[in-house]
């Protein structure tokens, strides 16, 4: 089912069919599921009923014969710093994960040892404060362990020549990883409301984090034109509370964040993480309605061309948007309010390839169709093939950390998609990208061996002897609206021309 909308409204309320030719456990789970990124707008829902009840009216549908006008998108795009030719890798880094934020983990880890110290009665003799190179250093080894993977953490720091890392005992002993471990920390413990208390927040552990990386990833890249909202999930060991179930994911089961992600290049702008139940198909219609209005705050006007799948696609939720002069497409369920009946399934029957049937209304047209998948979809799953190349940090108790070591790694593919861009080159140099994580461990001393150097760039911007830039995108070049491929009969989209 294919379905195309526009900004601009129409009157006329009949309606007509058209037949034309042309997809480690844990109990550590203080998270609300009532409490989590609801602050968006008071009066988002009161909203989300009227039009609601607007599109499920009789003489909503009509013809699809209403002229469609396009507002060109015409805002600011791409970059925005002002480094310079001769920035290193660690300069657009600190773009997204600035040192601003190394001091504040600094600050809250030292504190959070105090606060231990002083509810256990007793002194640690093997713990000193840190600081913010020792900090990097620790980060930097976490970010490493991604690459060199070994079953337990301690065998970085083992005595047989063919298992230990003589980087790693030479960065920091394995007890001084082991307390920073313990002691990590992006909160104040001592000011964090209990829940129900005024002020309480679920994600109060990591809402510094939340706050400062969404700010610079925001800034750091104005969105283009073609922008893919969807889920992506956090591999996870462990039981946790907060925990999805993705049957469509590669990754079934994690924990859950929404992303806005660039179409083309797979450049996440914002985030949002969700760590709720998902309920009826209403409640489903709402929260989809909810989380896009979230990830789009800001880019009322611009005309950029929204792509999402069904979860969050509805009738309401394309309207809003209409309004705000905001393009989308995708598919939705056709038992969703607002579909329209002529387009149901037992309406409309068993459909050859290349049959299709539409109704509109205005700028909002619905089309079903066998033969139906909407380009410029991919871009959070060129995000999470960049990410998955190799995970940051280790399996852990703490539901908080698998989303600090996310954070880190989201920064390190922006910071290298904004370099490639910037640079304009489809490969940047081998050493220049694995220097990125030697500079933020200030391992100088390090020496990467050309294997771990080509391995790296080739898992994570393709081939590196690739000298098109088309290689290093798995994203369509074709305008948004065509279509190709075939998703499953019933299926609407909607699609902003």
């Amino acid at each position: 089912m294919q379905a195309a909308s526009d900004v601009c409204g129409h009157t006329e309320s009949y309606y007509a069919s058209s037949n034309n030719c042309s997809d480690t456990t844990s109990t550590d789970s203080d998270i609300d599921f009532s409490d989590l990124e609801e602050e968006e707008h008071a009066g988002l829902f009161s909203s989300y009923d009227v039009l609601d009840e607007e599109c499920t009216s009789p003489d909503f549908w009509g013809e699809p014969d209403q002229v469609i006008s396009i507002e060109p998108f015409s805002a600011d795009s791409g970059p925005q710093h002002s480094l310079g030719d001769d920035a290193d890798t660690l300069d657009y880094f600190r773009l997204l994960f600035p040192d601003s934020l190394f001091e504040h983990m600094v600050e809250q880890t030292n504190n959070y040892a105090l606060y231990r110290q002083r509810r256990s009665g007793r002194s640690d003799p093997h713990w000193h404060p840190t600081d913010v190179r020792e900090m990097k250093a620790y980060v930097g080894l976490n970010i490493l362990m991604g690459i060199n993977q070994l079953p337990d953490y301690g065998m970085y720091w083992a005595s047989d020549i063919f298992i230990g890392n003589a980087g790693f005992k030479k960065t920091m002993t394995a007890r001084r990883f082991e307390k920073l471990n313990q002691n990590l920390h992006l909160c104040d413990r001592l000011s964090e409301p209990s829940k129900g208390e005024l002020g309480y927040d679920g994600l109060y552990k990591i809402r510094p984090l939340l706050d400062m990386v969404g700010n610079t990833m925001w800034d750091a890249c104005l969105p283009n034109r073609c922008l893919t909202i969807d889920e992506c999930a956090i591999a996870t060991k462990g039981r946790f509370s907060p925990t999805q179930y993705m049957p469509s994911k590669p990754l079934r089961k994690g924990l859950k964040v929404w992303m806005l992600c660039d179409s083309r290049s797979g450049y996440c702008h914002r985030t949002r993480l969700h760590v709720g139940k998902p309920g009826d198909d209403a409640a489903v219609a709402a929260l989809g309605h909810r989380v896009v209005m979230s990830l789009v705050r800001g880019l009322e006007g611009r005309h950029h061309h929204l792509f999402m799948d069904s979860f969050f696609t509805s009738v309401p939720l394309l309207q809003r948007l209409m309004q705000d002069g905001l393009y989308a497409c995708g598919p939705t369920n056709p038992y969703r309010r607002g579909y329209p009946d002529a387009l149901r399934p037992r309406s409309v029957g068993k459909l050859e390839p290349g049959e299709f049937y539409q109704c509109q209304r205005g700028n909002l047209v619905a089309t079903i169709t066998k033969d139906a998948k909407v380009e410029n979809m991919r871009g959070v799953d060129l995000c999470d093939q960049l990410r998955e190349c190799y995970q940051v940090g280790r399996p852990c108790k703490k539901w908080w950390r698998y989303f600090l070591w996310f954070y880190v790694n989201l920064c390190i593919v922006n910071a290298y998609i904004i370099l490639r861009e910037s640079r304009e080159i489809a490969v940047y140099g081998h050493g220049k990208w694995i220097r990125l994580i030697e500079s933020v461990t200030d391992f100088t001393h390090l020496d990467c061996s050309r294997q771990v150097r080509l391995g790296t760039l080739a898992a994570v911007i393709g081939d590196p002897t690739a000298h098109d830039t088309s290689d290093l995108y798995l994203v369509s070049q074709e305008q948004p609206g065509e279509l190709s491929g075939k998703v499953n009969e019933g299926i609407i989209n909607f699609i902003w021309m």
